[in-house]
């Protein structure tokens, strides 16, 4: 690398893709935590003093928590070099990234929209990352000089990125929300074995564009069955003692696919 990398937030992300990386001593990288020090001093970055330390960098990763993410722009953009290219990789809404822009911009940094679309374990610098946002394109040569192998641009506007990462994980982490779901109910009723046998039978691959479409036209078709029937489901885990939060959603979005107002009951 023939510019200076900066890492705001040391924690897995970060850790995982200076090792993968041999960044060592070409990377700065500062954690409000004292303890994450002596992760740095492991992977052999050299480690910040303060937020003015990084005003020799040219490209920055935020990598920290999603609740930090536009206070860390607004505090650090200042310390900034003009120019400086600012690579905002956390797991955040749109609009978050877009106020985290603005302050970015208004300090004469340039604001990138970075989407990390599967865990950095094991993936490391083959992670997907999906870039959005004017200087997108500028980044992408960046990160790609730092080693990163996996990268797409999606569009021009701040925000969209995020929008792919943030929509996409209503399916991924609601799905394993389901799944804990299923998995309480059937260890409760001890019929494990039988359910999960079940989904295997029934099971058919296809691709998500077929399998959203056919889903969609189930429910606009069925909604008003297929909820009577989940409100029947979230009966039965309440009566194991189950607390049905996901399967009462479900009860209200099949309903509202079905043109009907969404009813609460008591279970």
């Amino acid at each position: 690398m023939d510019h200076r990398l900066a890492l705001i937030g040391f924690g897995e992300a970060a850790s995982t893709f200076a090792r993968a990386a041999g960044w060592g001593a070409d990377a700065l990288a500062f954690d409000i935590a004292p303890a994450r020090a002596a992760v740095m001093r492991d992977c052999g970055v050299r480690i910040a003093g303060s937020a003015a330390d990084l005003a020799g960098a040219s490209l920055v990763l935020s990598l920290v928590t999603a609740d930090e993410a536009e206070q860390v722009a607004r505090d650090y953009a200042p310390a900034l070099a003009p120019g400086a290219l600012w690579c905002d990789m956390n797991s955040v809404a749109p609009q978050t990234k877009r106020a985290a822009a603005q302050a970015v911009e208004a300090a004469g940094g340039r604001y990138v929209d970075v989407a990390v679309l599967a865990p950095v374990d094991p993936a490391r610098m083959a992670v997907p990352l999906l870039l959005a946002g004017p200087e997108a394109a500028a980044a992408e040569a960046l990160l790609r000089d730092a080693g990163f192998v996996n990268t797409s641009l999606v569009g021009a506007e701040v925000g969209r990125a995020s929008a792919i990462k943030m929509i996409r994980s209503v399916m991924v982490k609601g799905l394993e929300a389901l799944t804990a779901e299923m998995m309480l109910g059937a260890e409760a009723a001890g019929v494990t074995a039988e359910v999960l046998a079940s989904l295997d039978a029934s099971e058919r691959p296809r691709p998500w564009a077929e399998k959203a479409a056919y889903n969609l036209e189930r429910m606009t078709t069925h909604g008003l069955r297929r909820a009577a029937e989940m409100e029947e489901s979230a009966k039965t885990l309440a009566a194991l003692g189950i607390e049905p939060i996901m399967t009462v959603g479900t009860v209200r979005r099949q309903r509202e696919q079905a043109g009907k107002p969404f009813e609460r009951k008591t279970v």
